[in-house]
């Protein structure tokens, strides 16, 4: 039986792959043993064998989770960009510096073992990596150069990844995942929340703030695919990968006066009318900052998918979240 560890396991994403592992399983494994791990887990959520709370930016709890040898680790955990960009002391304890406590936890379990145990690891990294001046597409030969904390944080623990693979010590890759949209649930303190926001709120009849303008173009990928984008890693073939352990992900790349439209397309025009503009300013300089869309040939070519469209990213939340269509 394969063990999973998914580190950020009471968060959105985490709890979308619980949900799918705890129904399909991971590759030729239809029943995995999974242990969830967070701050805490939202009343009646996904189900699995273990729950664990804590805080991963605590050392010991690095040496606790590593102890539990798990075959697999997803490690979702972050402090999202907008608070990572206004607290900065806890953007890099909880986003490099808990990763770093993590990979040596899991090093000392390898050497304890006498090598035989290399844990499969995928790090949730973000397309915040890369920074201003962007070509018109960012290929898989585009250099990181972050222009947020947040960003600076993800591309670090990207090498750190590749390091500690490259030392035999975990088998890991880093997968930047574009914004996930759209997200259900409450806004969170991400920059990014409006992208969601302004389709999530119309659709449940509330209304939302569009605090850039229509003009921003960005990348964007569903819920779904970011659940596939990660069981998919889990079962790589990481030799294919030729030591260049870091993937930018399928997506979308669309404007927000495209998402709007995809919105109109999906629900109508009274959805339309509950957006409000209002410019946010410190939100457009994060926003400015970020890449826009991607030719990424390699994660294609080696089986992650995506949408084609936003609007059938819409649709899937519709169908996923409101039990339409």
């Amino acid at each position: 039986m394969t063990k999973i560890l998914i580190i950020g396991g009471g968060g959105m994403v985490g709890q979308k792959l619980a949900a799918h592992l705890a129904t399909q399983g991971l590759g030729s494994d239809v029943a995995p043993e999974v242990t969830l791990y967070d701050i805490g887990f939202p009343p009646s959520g996904a189900s699995a064998e273990h729950h664990l709370t804590g805080n991963l930016a605590d050392q010991a709890e690095a040496a606790r989770l590593a102890a539990l040898r798990p075959d697999v680790v997803f490690h979702l955990a972050a402090i999202v960009s907008g608070e990572a960009e206004t607290n900065f002391d806890k953007g890099w304890a909880t986003n490099m510096m808990a990763c770093w406590h993590l990979l040596e936890s899991l090093r000392e379990e390898h050497e304890e073992s006498g090598g035989s145990y290399v844990p499969r690891l995928v790090f949730s990294s973000s397309i915040a990596v890369f920074g201003a001046p962007f070509p018109a597409q960012i290929d898989d030969t585009f250099f990181q150069a972050p222009r947020t904390s947040y960003g600076a944080q993800k591309a670090i623990t990207e090498l750190m990844v590749t390091d500690f693979s490259r030392k035999g010590f975990i088998d890991g890759l880093s997968i930047r995942l574009p914004t996930v949209c759209v997200r259900p649930g409450k806004a969170n303190l991400a920059a990014s929340s409006f992208f969601s926001g302004i389709i999530r709120e119309p659709l449940n009849g509330q209304p939302a703030i569009l605090p850039v303008p229509d003009t921003v173009r960005h990348w964007h990928a569903s819920p779904r695919s970011a659940v596939g984008f990660l069981t998919h890693a889990a079962a790589l073939d990481t030799a294919r990968l030729e030591g260049r352990r870091a993937l930018s992900m399928p997506g979308v790349s669309c404007t927000v006066a495209e998402q709007i439209e995809a919105l109109r397309d999906v629900a109508g025009n009274d959805a339309v009318a509950l957006i409000q503009r209002k410019d946010d300013p410190a939100i457009m300089a994060i926003v400015s900052g970020w890449p826009r869309d991607f030719a990424p040939e390699r994660a294609r070519m080696l089986g992650f998918t995506a949408e084609a469209s936003f609007a059938e990213i819409v649709r899937q939340y519709v169908e996923d979240e409101l039990g339409q269509l």
